[in-house]
Protein backbone atom coordinates (compact mmCIF):
# COMPACT_ATOMS: atom_id res chain seq x y z
CA UNK A 1 0.00 0.00 0.00
CA UNK A 2 1.55 3.53 -1.21
CA UNK A 3 1.87 6.16 1.28
CA UNK A 4 -1.27 8.30 -0.62
CA UNK A 5 -3.46 4.99 -0.29
CA UNK A 6 -2.23 4.33 3.62
CA UNK A 7 -3.75 8.29 4.05
CA UNK A 8 -7.15 7.85 2.22
CA UNK A 9 -7.47 4.29 3.93
CA UNK A 10 -7.14 6.40 7.82
CA UNK A 11 -8.88 8.95 6.24
CA UNK A 12 -11.72 6.36 5.55
CA UNK A 13 -11.29 4.94 9.00
CA UNK A 14 -12.33 8.34 10.57
CA UNK A 15 -14.95 9.45 8.75
CA UNK A 16 -16.48 5.74 9.93
CA UNK A 17 -16.21 6.76 13.61
CA UNK A 18 -16.44 10.55 13.46
CA UNK A 19 -20.40 10.33 13.85
CA UNK A 20 -19.94 8.61 17.19
CA UNK A 21 -17.62 11.32 18.26
CA UNK A 22 -19.55 14.16 16.54
CA UNK A 23 -23.28 12.76 18.52
CA UNK A 24 -20.83 13.58 22.00
CA UNK A 25 -19.49 16.97 20.98
CA UNK A 26 -16.16 15.68 19.75
CA UNK A 27 -14.46 15.34 16.31
CA UNK A 28 -10.98 13.95 15.47
CA UNK A 29 -8.32 15.47 12.77
CA UNK A 30 -5.62 13.45 11.22
CA UNK A 31 -2.09 15.16 12.11
CA UNK A 32 0.41 12.40 10.52
CA UNK A 33 1.11 9.31 9.61
CA UNK A 34 5.27 8.45 10.53
CA UNK A 35 6.90 5.88 8.54
CA UNK A 36 3.21 3.88 7.42
CA UNK A 37 2.54 2.78 11.00
CA UNK A 38 2.24 5.66 13.27
CA UNK A 39 -0.39 7.30 13.52
CA UNK A 40 -1.02 10.59 15.03
CA UNK A 41 -4.53 12.33 15.49
CA UNK A 42 -6.20 15.38 17.47
CA UNK A 43 -9.20 14.73 19.38
CA UNK A 44 -11.48 17.83 19.57
CA UNK A 45 -13.92 19.42 20.96
CA UNK A 46 -15.84 17.74 24.05
CA UNK A 47 -13.33 14.57 23.55
CA UNK A 48 -10.62 16.77 24.83
CA UNK A 49 -12.27 16.99 28.61
CA UNK A 50 -13.79 13.59 28.23
CA UNK A 51 -12.78 11.10 31.30
CA UNK A 52 -12.43 7.95 29.00
CA UNK A 53 -10.70 10.27 25.62
CA UNK A 54 -8.08 7.38 25.89
CA UNK A 55 -10.52 4.36 26.13
CA UNK A 56 -11.86 5.79 23.18
CA UNK A 57 -8.94 6.12 21.64
CA UNK A 58 -7.80 2.22 22.06
CA UNK A 59 -11.40 0.59 21.60
CA UNK A 60 -13.08 2.98 18.97
CA UNK A 61 -10.56 5.20 16.69
CA UNK A 62 -6.94 2.40 17.16
CA UNK A 63 -9.54 -0.59 16.38
CA UNK A 64 -11.62 1.47 13.30
CA UNK A 65 -8.00 2.36 12.11
CA UNK A 66 -6.60 -1.01 12.05
CA UNK A 67 -9.31 -2.06 10.42
CA UNK A 68 -8.48 -0.16 7.04
CA UNK A 69 -4.88 -0.44 7.32
CA UNK A 70 -3.68 -3.37 9.54
CA UNK A 71 -0.34 -2.16 9.18
CA UNK A 72 -0.59 1.08 11.55
CA UNK A 73 0.78 -0.27 15.05
CA UNK A 74 0.10 2.82 17.14
CA UNK A 75 -2.55 5.52 17.67
CA UNK A 76 -1.68 8.47 19.24
CA UNK A 77 -3.74 11.71 20.44
CA UNK A 78 -1.89 14.63 20.80
CA UNK A 79 -3.41 17.48 23.28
Amino acid sequence: MTTEELTINVEKALEEIRPFLNSDGGDITLISIEADKHVTVRLEGACTSCSVNQMTLRAGVETTIKKFAPQIETVVNIA
